[in-house]
């Protein structure tokens, strides 16, 4: 298994980093959110020291290690609707998640 992502989180990854001058995107989780832990997504220079780095269709993606592990075999979208506009992780490993999907437990 893996981290994916869309054709539609790529390009909007590369927009985004293009827009902000940096070079990486970071994903991780954190505890909080309603459901126990939740998904973050941030734009940053240079991946911290031990970092999990993943290429995806050109784009750098980088990881901690701990977070790997809660995030191995998701997919990263893009969706652009009325209702939602943003990356949406959709991950197997969530047994429960919050209605706005930003939180989850496993």
């Amino acid at each position: 298994m893996a981290i994916t992502f869309t054709e539609a989180a790529v390009t909007r990854g590369r927009k985004v980093l293009e827009d902000k001058g940096a070079d990486w995107v970071r994903l991780g989780i954190r505890g909080g959110g309603c459901s126990g832990l939740s998904y973050f997504l941030e734009f940053v220079e240079t991946p911290q020291e031990k970092d999990k780095e993943i290429a995806i269709d050109g784009l750098r993606v980088c990881v901690d290690r701990k977070s790997y592990l809660y995030l191995n075999g998701t997919e990263i979208d893009f969706e652009e609707s009325l209702v939602r506009n943003g990356f949406v992780f959709n991950n197997p490993q969530a047994k429960r998640s919050c209605s706005c999907g930003e939180s989850f437990s496993i």
